[in-house]
C-alpha cells in the first residue's frame, strides 16, 4: 500500500524546516509529497499520482529523468567504486572534451556543485587581481555562496550599486559586492570605471534567469572588462550544455576569462566544474603553495566517476543530431502558446525566455532587468504555480522559471497549457 500523502507531509514537516529536504519549494502542507520515481519528463510520488514535470531538479535533468545512456553507464561504474577522490579515466575524458566544445576553457578543475564552480571562480579573481570586489547583476543567481544570495530578490530598490543582504547571515558580502542592473550597458560600464581600482571582476549569467540579454550588451560588457583589465565570468551553471553545446558563450559569440558549470553537466548527477584561461587557471597549481600566487581548490567529491561518467553520457545524448534544434524550437513553441493562453483569459503578461526555458510575468509592461520582472504580480503568479502544482505539474511555485527537456514534446506542452487555462481561475 503507498504511503499516504498526509503521513508523508506530518514526517517531512517534523525533520525539515518548512517540510522541504533541500529548501525553496515553500509548499503548503496539504502539497507535500514524496517523489519515488521519475521517467522522461514525468514524476510520480509515494502515493502513485502522475506529474508532468516543468522543474527538471532545478534543471539538471536536461537529457530526462532515467535516461537510458546514463542509466547504463552509472550502472556499469558504480560495481567499480563510487569516489577515489583522485584523477580517473572518466574524469580525464570528461576534462577533455569540454576543453574541445568550450572556446572559453583551457584549463579546469572538478568541484560538486554549481555554487562551488562559481565560489571558485571569485576566489581566483580576486587572488589574480589583487582586489577584493565583485560586481554582480541585481537579481542575478549564482549559486548558495555570498555573492549568489546576495540581491537576489531585493525589495527595497537600492541605489547601484549598493547591495542588499537577501539572506542573513552574509555580511561580508556588504563590502565585498557591488550590483549593477541587468541590460543598462551605460550605467555599468559607468559603476565599472568608477570602482575599477577596487573591482577584481564582474560575474554575470550570460541569460540572467530567463531574461535575455540586449543586443549588444554582452559584448558591451566584455569590452569595458577588457579595457578596464577585471576578470569576466560567465555564470554557465544554466546556460552550459543547454543553449548550445558549447554552452551560452558559444550561443552568443562571447568568451570569458573564467566560466562556471553545473546542473545539466551532470545528466541529473552532483557535478560542477570551473575553468578558463590557463594564465588564470594556473593559480589554483599546488606547486605554489606557500607563495602569494596560490588559490586553495579542493574537492572531496569533485570529479568523481559516478558523476562524470554520467556526465559523459549525457553530452554524448548532447552530441546526438538535432538536440538543440529540439530544444530550441520547442522553447520557442512552447512560449508562444503561453502567449495564446493570457491572451485567451484576456490576461496581461509577457512571457520571456531563451532556448528551452519560459516564465511568465504578469505585467502590462516591457520586462528587460529585475527591476521590471519584479513589477509584475507576484501574487497571482504565486497562486498560478500553486494551482498548477495541485493539477499535477510538478515545479517550484516560489519561483516561475520553467524548464524544457529532451524528453518533453509538444504534446506535453499543450497538457501544460490546458493546466494552466484551469490553474488562471485560482488567480482571479
Amino acid at each position: 500500500m503507498p504511503p499516504d500523502t498526509a503521513a508523508v507531509s506530518s514526517r517531512a514537516l517534523a525533520a525539515f524546516p518548512a517540510g522541504i529536504a533541500n529548501g525553496e519549494f515553500g509548499l503548503p502542507p496539504e502539497l507535500l509529497v514524496a517523489i519515488a520515481r521519475g521517467d522522461g519528463a514525468r514524476l510520480w510520488d509515494t502515493a502513485g499520482k502522475e506529474y508532468l514535470d516543468f522543474s527538471m531538479g532545478w534543471g539538471s535533468a536536461l537529457v530526462g529523468h532515467a535516461r537510458p545512456e546514463v542509466v547504463a553507464a552509472v550502472t556499469r561504474q558504480a560495481p567499480l567504486g563510487s569516489n577515489f577522490a583522485y584523477l580517473n579515466p572518466e574524469v580525464l575524458a570528461l576534462a577533455e572534451e569540454i576543453r574541445r566544445a568550450c572556446p572559453a576553457v583551457e584549463r579546469l578543475r572538478f568541484c560538486a556543485s554549481g555554487t562551488e564552480a562559481t565560489m571558485y571562480c571569485q576566489r581566483v579573481a580576486r587572488a589574480v587581481s589583487g582586489k577584493a570586489r565583485i560586481l554582480k547583476f541585481e537579481g542575478a543567481y549564482h549559486g548558495a555562496n555570498e555573492a549568489g544570495v546576495t540581491s537576489l530578490f531585493p525589495s527595497r530598490d537600492l541605489p547601484f550599486p549598493e547591495p542588499e543582504l537577501t539572506s542573513a547571515g552574509t555580511p561580508s558580502a556588504a563590502h565585498e559586492l557591488l550590483v549593477a542592473p541587468w541590460n543598462d550597458l551605460a550605467r555599468t560600464e559607468a559603476i565599472l570605471r568608477a570602482h575599477r581600482d577596487e573591482l577584481a571582476g564582474v560575474i554575470m549569467e550570460p541569460l540572467q534567469r530567463c531574461t535575455p540579454p540586449l543586443p549588444g550588451f554582452l559584448e558591451g560588457v566584455r569590452r569595458a572588462c577588457t579595457e578596464l583589465g577585471l576578470i569576466l565570468i560567465f555564470d554557465e551553471v544554466v546556460t552550459g550544455f543547454r543553449l548550445a553545446y558549447g554552452g551560452a558563450q558559444e550561443f552568443y559569440g562571447v568568451l570569458p576569462d573564467l566560466v562556471a558549470y553545473g546542473k545539466a553537466l551532470g545528466g541529473g548527477y552532483p557535478i560542477g566544474a570551473f575553468g578558463g584561461r590557463a594564465d588564470l587557471m594556473d593559480w589554483v597549481d599546488e606547486a605554489r603553495i606557500g607563495t602569494d600566487r596560490y588559490v586553495w581548490m579542493a574537492s572531496t567529491l569533485g570529479g568523481n566517476p559516478i558523476s562524470t561518467t554520467a556526465a559523459n553520457a549525457a553530452l554524448s545524448v548532447f552530441r546526438q543530431p538535432g538536440t538543440y534544434e529540439h530544444l530550441h524550437g520547442l522553447g520557442t513553441e512552447f512560449r508562444g502558446m503561453l502567449r495564446e493562453v493570457l491572451a485567451h483569459h484576456q490576461i496581461a503578461g509577457q512571457i520571456i525566455g531563451d532556448g528551452p526555458l519560459a516564465q511568465i510575468v504578469f505585467s502590462d509592461q516591457p520586462v528587460f532587468d529585475y527591476r521590471s520582472t519584479k513589477r509584475g504580480d507576484k501574487g497571482r503568479a504565486r497562486r498560478m504555480m500553486l494551482g498548477l502544482f495541485r493539477r499535477g505539474v510538478f515545479l517550484n511555485p516560489m519561483g516561475t522559471k520553467l524548464y524544457l527537456s529532451l524528453a518533453h514534446d509538444r504534446a506535453m506542452c499543450g497538457a501544460f497549457c490546458d493546466r494552466l487555462s484551469a490553474a488562471l481561475g485560482d488567480t482571479d
